[in-house]
């Protein structure tokens, strides 16, 4: 490593000691006065100095950031669940939408009939495992997290009943389709958007559950 290069790497031992000037002190900057003081311990204007009073935190007059309370909802109804600054966010909950017999029949023939796999991501440049397996249906191929799943239009037939029976209800129409499969209590889904361009710039999202009962957790993104 050249000379050049060795007093330019400052970190540890590598740094290479510069040579002593007769005009100036370690720790003295080129431009400070001559009458500055350069015995104090510690070299950035500290050492024994007195100030004038002592720090006292005061709570700020307003919270930095206000949280909503939070809300369970358990009943079957819409709701206008946020009325902020970005728009409104509505909620449309149908508990029991399937019977339990029909519920427990289909899961056992999805589990056992959708080509479930682990997905890889990416975060901070390091690939990870999904907690979960999931598998996709749509015309478009469906990328997050630096992650693609391929276009797949070789719909399940108890997807497509599926999906015109959520259309009915809801009176929208659906064009994609992510299955999760959650294998145990360690598996889980992070917080998402939904919010991908091929989705479109208002989707609206159905999520149906069938298996165990989870917690579905929504919160307001910032405008």
């Amino acid at each position: 490593m050249s000379d050049k290069r060795q007093r330019a790497r400052i970190q540890g031992s590598w740094a290479k000691p510069l040579p002593k000037s007769s005009t100036q002190k370690v720790g003295v900057l080129n431009n400070q006065p001559k009458h500055a003081n350069t015995t104090t311990s510690g070299q950035w204007g500290f050492g024994n100095e007195k100030t004038s009073k002592t720090f006292e935190f005061h709570q700020p007059a307003k919270p930095v950031k206000e949280v909503s309370p939070e809300r369970v909802i358990e009943h079957l109804g819409d709701y206008e669940i946020s009325l902020g600054p970005s728009g409104v966010s509505r909620l449309r909950l149908r508990p029991g939408f399937l019977t339990p017999e029909e519920a427990d029949w289909m899961f056992s023939k999805l589990l056992a009939e959708l080509p479930w796999s682990q997905k890889t991501n990416y975060r901070l440049g390091e690939a990870y495992e999904e907690p979960r397996l999931s598998c996709w249906y749509g015309e478009l191929p469906y990328t997050y997290a630096r992650s693609t799943m391929a276009a797949n239009t070789q719909w399940h037939p108890l997807l497509v009943a599926l999906r015109e029976t959520v259309e009915q209800a809801s009176g929208c129409t659906f064009n994609s389709l992510l299955c999760n499969l959650y294998r145990d209590g360690h598996d889980s889904i992070g917080w998402h958007s939904d919010d991908e361009a091929s989705l479109g710039p208002k989707p609206t999202v159905a999520s149906l559950s069938l298996g165990d009962t989870r917690v579905f957790s929504l919160r307001k993104k910032p405008p």
